[in-house]
This record gives C-alpha cells, structure tokens and sequence, in this order.
C-alpha cells in the first residue's frame, strides 16, 4: 500500500541519523521510498532541512516537485501557520482532547504534532509490510503515523486551493486598505484647497 508516513522525534539528532539510514536503505523486500523530507519548526514556521527523490517525479532529481515537496509547502506556508497558531491556542481551552489528537488529517496533525522546535520526516512509501519499516526505526525515540497516499493527494490540492483563496483574500483586503488611505488623504488635500478658496473670499 501507498502511505505518506510522518515520523517525529524527540531527539532532533536522531531524526538526521533516521533519514540517512532510510536513504542509504530506500528500496528492499518490505517497502519502497520515493521520497522523503526533513522538517523542522524553528521561530513557529516549519521549513525543510534536507529531502530525498528517487527522480521518478522530477527530471533533476528534487524532491521538491512532487507529493512530499507539496506537503511540506503547505505545512510551512501561511495555512500550515495558521492551522497551528489557531490549534496552540485553542488546545486546553475550548477545544477538547480528541480534537488536539485527530491524526484523520496530515495537514492539520503535522500543524499541532511539529511544535516549536520538533523535528520529522514526511515520507512516500510503498510498503508491502508496515511492521518492517516501523522495526528499522526502533532504535529512536519516535512517533510514526501513516495516512493513505491518495487521501493526501486530495488533501493537499484541496489545501492550496484553499491558500490560493486565502492569499486572494489577503490581497482584496490590502487594496481595500489602501484605497481608504488614499481617499482619506484626497479629503485633505480637498479640504486644503477649500480652506484656500475660503480664504481668499475673506479678504474681499
């Protein structure tokens, strides 16, 4: 089966030592990498450190440009920032506890599971036995979650629609400002050139 799995670590060290050895072992009996990213959140933004592709989905070999590179885009872009933002906030208040723990979404456990300074590795996998891959990361201290490739397909072209809405919104509420600003200074420059005329017919 087709799986994009998240591994978080408590140990930033291990998670680097993790990648290598999944990198250095990518394709066997028991499953198969074609890609693979590591994430961090540093300052409440979570960016890439280092990925791997087999090339399968890019002529010069990023990982960038395929479902992993999408992925960490969206964890790390403005929707990634709110989701997590709105999910610190509300954990322990009005939000209970299945809520703060609902893995049915990557996007919105990645936001709460990656806090300020977690470390992870989102990969897509192939794997023919889920009990072999999770055996080469017994030695680290880790969470491993699994999601079915195709559900995050969706996710994630349902969640750049949504930035690409987001990002619209932002810039209608910026022209808007703007145009604001500059009729309030058309009124005063209005009001300047009134107050002259005024002025003038004072002295007459």
């Amino acid at each position: 089966m087709e799986n994009v799995v998240m591994i978080t670590f408590d140990v930033e060290a291990q998670a680097y030592q993790a990648f290598s050895q999944l990198k250095n072992d990518s394709v066997n009996s028991a499953y198969t990498i074609l890609q693979m990213a590591v994430i961090k959140n540093g300052d409440g933004k979570i960016v890439p450190v280092d990925g791997f592709d087999s090339g399968i989905d890019s002529t010069d070999d990023t990982w960038t440009g395929g479902l992993i590179g999408s992925v960490v885009g969206i964890l790390g872009g403005p929707l990634g920032v709110l989701l997590g933002a709105s999910i610190g906030l509300l954990t322990g208040s009005i939000m209970d506890a299945n809520d703060a723990d609902d893995n049915s979404s990557l996007i919105l456990y990645g936001s709460q599971a990656l806090g300020e300074g977690k470390t992870a590795i989102v990969a897509l996998v192939q794997e023919n036995d889920e009990k072999a891959f999770d055996l080469r990361l017994a030695d680290y201290q880790c969470t491993i979650t699994r999601w079915d490739a195709g559900e995050i397909a969706d996710e994630v072209e349902q969640a750049e629609q949504e930035q690409k809405q987001l990002a619209k919104e932002a810039r209608e509420k910026l022209r808007a400002q703007k145009k604001a600003d500059r009729e309030k200074e058309r009124a005063e420059k209005r009001a300047a050139i009134h107050q002259k005329f005024e002025d003038f017919k004072a002295r007459l």
